[in-house]
């Protein structure tokens, strides 16, 4: 592959588009106008990312699913072309790697040790515990001021305060770990701010690990320290490591789809009155799909380098070269979703790749889900008044983060 023919026939290397790509103004739920514009294109195609190097863009549903199980797609960090997201999140990898940027045995052998908690069945015996810090933090909605940021009032202290209880990590240190997790989400860090703030909330979960090895509780961190670390499987470092990607991904990831959904859905009052006034667990359970389709808030691609050389489309992607894999254009591809611009909570969306596909699909996904679904079927029924309280052009949009949401969201009722 040359340096001036970058992608299909003719795209030269002053045509290659940069990615990330900026969203339309108007449509704040759609992914970037240049990407669905390169799905219309063709199934692959050549972006250009921060560090000059141009990675292969992979646009079509049907070939992101059959990549992210290909054994021949390497998730592994280390390598010398890996299309890292920014500057600082390269330094952030070189700093701690976690079984999601492995490739088996290794991320097989790593995983399984968190895999129980947040299997199905173990998952449902929380609902009871989520219905209740959905009520008592709506109960505090209620109670208190108009209006009110839902953001900081609801949707962040949801999946924060489950996922503290399910580690074993004091709520009430949040303070200390959101306000990290913002600099190491913002593709605008600098580098040292963001491993600055990485080395603080590992420290702070080794300091943890130490306190469970000495006193052990029912809680995650308490097992794995027990079963592995005093085993000598891992070191105290390493469940830290392990224990900082649980705790980031299981608040952000979701406190952004909960405000996000929520605004989708004011702006798409009849979806909403369908899902206010629903009792039936399978439709609710249905438009968290639908929800996870339309917004796929993961929005900075999945990343691999193929280890040899693959076929797509007619095309050959050699072996050694980095793939891109934007899964909110996937969820919009019309080949397999019907009218996919159009959000429809009644629609049949489980196959949206929201959550990945095969070997690294989020683990956290089960519990991810009862959560929404809790969430999605006592908020709206609870405050059936609820509104926006600002004009949705005002709604600050969080299009410099890893993770795509708002900043707030103010509501009233």
């Amino acid at each position: 592959m040359t340096d001036t023919l970058t992608g299909p026939a003719g795209q030269h290397a002053e045509q290659t588009p940069e990615y990330p790509m900026a969203r339309a103004d108007r449509c704040p739920f759609d992914p970037p106008p240049a990407l669905s514009g390169l799905q219309d294109q063709g199934p692959l195609t050549k972006v250009r990312i921060w560090d000059g190097s141009t990675p292969w863009m992979v646009t079509r549903y049907a070939d992101q699913r059959a990549l992210l199980v290909d054994p021949r797609v390497s998730a592994d960090t280390r390598h010398e072309n890996f299309p890292h997201q920014s500057e600082s999140l390269k330094a952030r990898r070189e700093m701690g790697r976690t079984f999601i940027n492995m490739d088996d045995p290794e991320h097989a052998r790593l995983r399984r040790m968190v895999t129980g908690p947040f299997a199905i069945k173990r998952v449902e015996t929380m609902r009871p515990a989520i219905q209740r810090i959905v009520d008592d933090l709506i109960d505090g909605m209620l109670a208190g001021p108009k209006p009110a940021d839902l953001v900081q009032a609801f949707a962040l202290p949801v999946p924060s305060m489950v996922i503290c209880e399910l580690l074993g990590v004091p709520y009430e240190d949040h303070d200390f770990f959101q306000t990290r997790s913002r600099v190491l989400i913002s593709r605008k860090s600098a580098t040292d701010v963001v491993l600055t703030a990485q080395r603080e909330v590992i420290d702070y979960l080794d300091e943890l690990v130490g306190r469970k090895l000495a006193e052990p509780a029912d809680d995650l961190l308490s097992k794995l320290a027990a079963e592995q670390v005093a085993t000598g499987e891992l070191t105290r470092r390493e469940l830290a490591n392990m224990g900082f990607l649980l705790l980031v991904a299981g608040h952000e990831t979701t406190a952004n789809m909960i405000a996000l959904g929520t605004l989708a859905l004011l702006e798409n009052p009849d979806q909403l009155a369908i899902l206010r006034e629903s009792r039936d667990p399978k439709l609710i359970a249905g438009a968290v799909e639908e929800l996870l389709r339309y917004l796929h808030i993961v929005h900075s691609a999945r990343r691999r380098v193929a280890l040899e050389d693959i076929e797509v489309g007619g095309q050959t992607i050699r072996a050694g070269e980095a793939i891109m894999l934007p899964g909110e254009i996937a969820n919009r591809d019309a080949e397999v979703f019907t009218d996919p611009d159009r959000l429809d909570v009644t629609r049949d969306a489980r196959r949206h790749v929201a959550f990945g596909f095969g070997p690294h699909q989020c683990l956290g996904q089960p519990l991810a889900r009862v959560e929404l679904q809790v969430v999605y079927s006592t908020l709206y029924r609870r405050i059936p008044t609820l509104k926006l309280a600002t004009d949705v052009d005002r709604v600050p949009f969080k299009h410099d983060g890893l993770v795509y949401g708002v900043y707030e969201l103010p509501v009233s009722w």
